[in-house]
């Protein structure tokens, strides 16, 4: 499946740490969180990735243009470049790298890779989280929902607490965000194509498309209660990098563990293979 990677964000968080070099370059373990996130879906069978660059976009390019592992460059349409790439990590893969603007909404992105993308159904990312989600189980459930999206919903870590007022003013309970049910977008999707003749012009994915969606219940949501983490801010950025420094990477299921596609097991078989155990989902979706 052809994978859509959202890597035009400023990541004003992260700026004062990575001095200017976008967010999804940004390294863990001495690779960028980018390329963390193409090995989770290239060891899936995924290797067509979709590149929707904007802010340090020359960076992005120069990464997969200029690296060892490139066999072919092409020029495609309206500035965009597709290179092929061959290398231990990603095995053969294509990456097309599409410039979306600098102030682009994820959906205005979106909408900039439709030529890029022939499959019915696809996946996305925001290119700044790693996780050992069940990819395969997630798309088989996404596609028997019958939804034009679905995305996985995780436990919100915040490490603020919530309070709950009564009458009169008199607090009745605290506690903090992660303990409760509230959940988050956790910023894994699966889409149909179809969603593009919806996604209107100028509107964002999350604030425009999908409050639509919701009302007409055709987004689906996955509870993911495995491991997530966002890299938001330099203390995010520091706990991944100690994570993999320790040996404790949870994301990296090509290792063998949380739950990489089985040897010779292609993509088409993990969708629509015949037994498949479900896992607790929910339709109470935190947009992020």
């Amino acid at each position: 499946m052809t994978v859509v990677l959202f890597c035009g964000g400023l990541g004003l968080r992260l700026r004062d740490h990575a001095h200017q070099v976008p967010k999804p370059m940004v390294k863990i373990g001495g690779a960028p969180i980018l390329r963390h996130l193409m090995r989770y879906y290239a060891s899936y069978g995924h290797g067509h990735f979709v590149l929707c660059l904007g802010y340090g976009a020359e960076v992005v390019r120069r990464h997969f243009a200029g690296s060892p592992d490139c066999v072919t460059v092409e020029t495609l349409p309206d500035e965009a470049v597709r290179v092929h790439l061959r290398s231990d990590e990603l095995g053969r893969c294509t990456v097309d790298l599409v410039p979306t603007g600098h102030e682009a909404s994820i959906g205005e992105r979106l909408r900039a890779a439709r030529r890029y993308i022939t499959q019915d159904i696809f996946l996305a990312n925001y290119a700044d989280g790693l996780s050992d989600l069940d990819l395969p189980h997630f798309l088989a459930r996404f596609a028997e929902s019958g939804a034009a999206a679905g995305l996985i919903t995780v436990r919100s870590p915040s490490t603020l607490h919530l309070v709950s007022v009564g009458s009169g003013g008199l607090v009745e309970e605290v506690q903090p965000a992660a303990a409760t049910d509230l959940r988050v977008n956790g910023g894994f999707f699966a889409m149909r194509r179809q969603i593009f003749d919806e996604l209107v012009p100028g509107e964002d994915l999350v604030g425009g498309l999908f409050p639509r969606l919701v009302a007409g219940r055709r987004l689906f949501g996955y509870c993911h209660d495995g491991f997530w983490a966002c890299m938001d801010t330099p203390k995010d950025r520091r706990l991944l990098e100690d994570m993999d420094a320790r040996g404790h990477a949870p994301w990296k299921v090509w290792l063998g563990g949380g739950g990489a596609a089985r040897p010779g097991t292609s993509p088409a078989q993990s969708l629509l293979g015949v037994r498949v155990e479900l896992a607790p989902t929910t339709t109470d979706v935190g947009l992020r």
